[in-house]
C-alpha cells in the first residue's frame, strides 16, 4: 500500500471541501508515517493540532480515506515535543507575531507548558526561573533570562510554556516570540518593502520578547544592530527579555561585544541531558499522550541507551506506536531493541566495554588507570575503583569474577562490596551521582 500516495488523493479531496485557511492551517500539518491494509496513520504537529483535528476534521479525514479504501480506518500520532511544528505568520500580516491574551496564538505551540515539562535535577533550574518570569515579567532579578543548553533538551518548549503562562493569565501582555532566524527575516523584510515602523511595531512595543536560539545572529552585524537596539528599548522600559541559546553566552564568537555584555548581566540556566530517572518520565509521558502502554521494562531499556537527545527519546516511542498499530502485535524485546538500533546505529548501540568504563572513570576521577587497578587504596582513587566496578555489572552485566580480573585481581566479594556501596552513595550524594552519570552520557555507556 502507497501509504504516500494515498495521502495526496485524500489531501486533494479534502482542498475541494475545505475553506482555504481551515485546509493550510490543519490538513497541510499532517504528515502521513504508514498504512496497512486496515490502519492508516498520520502524525499531528503538536498536542494542540492533534486535538482539533481529532475533534473537528476527523469524520472528514476518515470519510476521504475511505473512497480510496472502505475498510480503512485511521489513527492520529503526536510528532516528538522537540520536532513539534510552530506556525509561524510573517511581517506581512496585519498583526505579524503580535500576541495578546486575547489575541492569536498561530506561532506560539499550545503543547509546550509548563505542566506538560517533564523536569529533571538538570533541568528544574531552569523550569523555576522561566516560571518565575511568567509570573513576574521584567523582574530586574531575571532580566534578561537565558536559557542554554543542547539540542532537543527543552529549551524551546520552556520558552513557549513562558508564552502559553503569560497568555492565560488575567493581565493584558503583548507577547512576542521569534526564532533568531525569523527576527532576521522580518528584518531583511521590512528594509526590502520599506516597512521598518511596521517591524518596530511588532518587536519594540512587546511586553515580554521572547528569542529562540540567538546564537544564529553569529556574523550578521546587521540583525545584531537591531537586536541591540530592540534590546535596549525594551529593557530600558522596564520590559521582559528572554532568549535561548545552545551554549553560554560567554562562550559565543562571532557577537558583538556590547551585546554579550548585556546578555551576561542578566540570570543565565543551563539545562543538561536529562538523568536516567527523567528519561523513562518522558517516555511515559509520551506514551500516555499516544494511549499506548509500553512495559516499564522497555521504556528502561531506551532510556539506558537513548540519553542526551529527547527528540531521540520521543521519537522511539512514536515507532512503537506505529509498530504496534500496524501489526497489532505485543511490544516484544527484539522490537524495542531494532528501534534503538535504528536511531543510534550499531556502534553506538551495546558497544561499550570494560575498557571504555575504566577510561571514563579516569577521566572523570582524574585518577590513572594505573591507580585504578593497582592496590592503592587511598579515598579518592578507591571511590573510582568502585565506580569502575559498579558500572561494568549494571551496565555491561559482566561476571563479579571477570570484573574483579579486570580491577587488579579482586575478588567477587569486593566486587559486591563496591556495587552496594556505589548504589547507596547515588542515592545521598547528589555531586557523586552527577559525576556517575557524566560517565553515561560522555561515553555512551548506558
Amino acid at each position: 500500500m502507497d501509504y504516500k500516495k494515498i495521502w495526496n488523493e485524500t489531501k486533494k479531496n479534502l482542498k475541494k471541501i475545505l475553506p482555504e485557511h481551515g485546509y493550510e492551517a490543519w490538513i497541510e500539518t499532517l504528515s502521513p508515517i504508514g498504512a496497512t491494509k486496515e490502519i492508516f496513520i498520520l502524525e499531528a504537529p503538536n498536542q494542540f493540532a492533534h486535538d482539533w483535528i481529532i475533534n473537528n476534521y476527523y469524520d472528514l479525514i476518515v470519510s476521504s480515506l475511505r473512497e480510496q479504501d472502505p475498510k480503512i480506518d485511521l489513527r492520529v500520532a503526536i510528532a516528538p515535543q522537540s520536532e513539534q511544528n510552530v506556525l509561524a505568520t510573517s511581517l506581512a500580516d496585519s498583526e505579524p507575531i503580535k500576541q495578546s491574551n486575547a489575541g492569536r496564538r498561530h506561532n506560539i505551540n499550545r503543547g509546550n507548558t509548563f505542566d506538560s515539562f517533564v523536569e529533571g535535577p538538570s533541568s528544574i533550574f531552569a523550569k523555576n526561573a522561566a516560571l518565575n518570569v511568567s509570573k513576574n515579567p521584567g523582574s530586574t532579578d531575571f532580566n534578561p533570562l537565558i536559557i542554554y543548553g543542547g539540542v532537543g533538551l527543552g529549551k524551546t518548549h520552556l520558552l513557549h510554556a513562558i508564552a502559553n503562562a503569560l497568555i492565560r493569565g488575567k493581565k493584558q501582555t503583548n507577547v512576542v516570540l521569534a526564532s533568531s532566524e525569523k527576527f532576521t527575516n522580518d528584518f531583511i523584510a521590512s528594509i526590502q518593502e520599506n516597512k521598518s515602523m511596521d517591524f518596530s511595531k511588532v518587536y519594540r512595543k512587546a511586553d515580554v520578547l521572547l528569542i529562540d536560539d540567538i546564537q544564529f545572529f553569529q556574523g550578521k552585524e546587521q540583525t545584531q544592530e537591531q537586536f541591540f537596539h530592540t534590546f535596549n528599548d525594551l529593557f530600558t522600559a522596564g520590559k521582559q527579555i528572554v532568549m535561548t541559546a545552545d551554549r553560554y553566552p560567554g562562550e559565543m564568537v562571532g557577537l558583538q561585544d556590547r551585546l554579550l555584555s548585556r546578555f551576561e548581566s542578566g540570570l543565565h540556566a543551563d539545562i543538561q541531558p536529562p538523568d536516567f530517572e527523567t528519561r523513562v518520565a518522558i517516555l511515559s509521558k509520551k506514551a500516555q499522550q499516544n494511549n499506548i502502554k509500553i512495559p516499564s521494562i522497555f521504556l528502561e531499556k531506551i532510556a539506558s541507551h537513548v540519553r542526551t537527545n529527547i527528540r531521540d527519546l520521543e521519537s522511539c516511542v512514536t515507532k512503537i506506536f506505529a509498530h504496534a498499530t500496524f501489526s497489532q502485535e505485543e511490544i516484544s524485546e527484539a522490537l524495542v531493541e531494532s528501534i534503538i538500533r535504528e536511531r543510534l546505529g550499531d556502534q553506538g548501540y551495546g558497544q561499550a566495554t570494560v575498557q571504555d568504563i575504566i577510561s571514563g572513570v579516569c577521566s572523570i576521577f582524574a585518577v590513572s588507570q594505573e591507580e585504578i587497578v593497582g592496590q592503592s587504596r587511598r579515598k579518592n582513587i578507591a571511590e573510582a575503583r568502585q565506580v569502575a566496578a559498579y558500572l561494568a555489572r549494571e551496565v555491561l552485566d559482566m561476571p563479579l569474577n571477570s570484573i574483579g580480573l579486570h580491577l587488579g585481581g579482586r575478588d567477587h566479594t569486593t566486587i559486591i562490596h563496591a556495587h552496594k556501596k556505589v548504589s547507596e552513595l547515588l542515592k545521598r550524594d547528589s555531586k557523586f551521582k552527577r559525576r556517575v552519570d557524566i560517565i553515561y552520557n560522555e561515553l555512551n555507556l548506558k
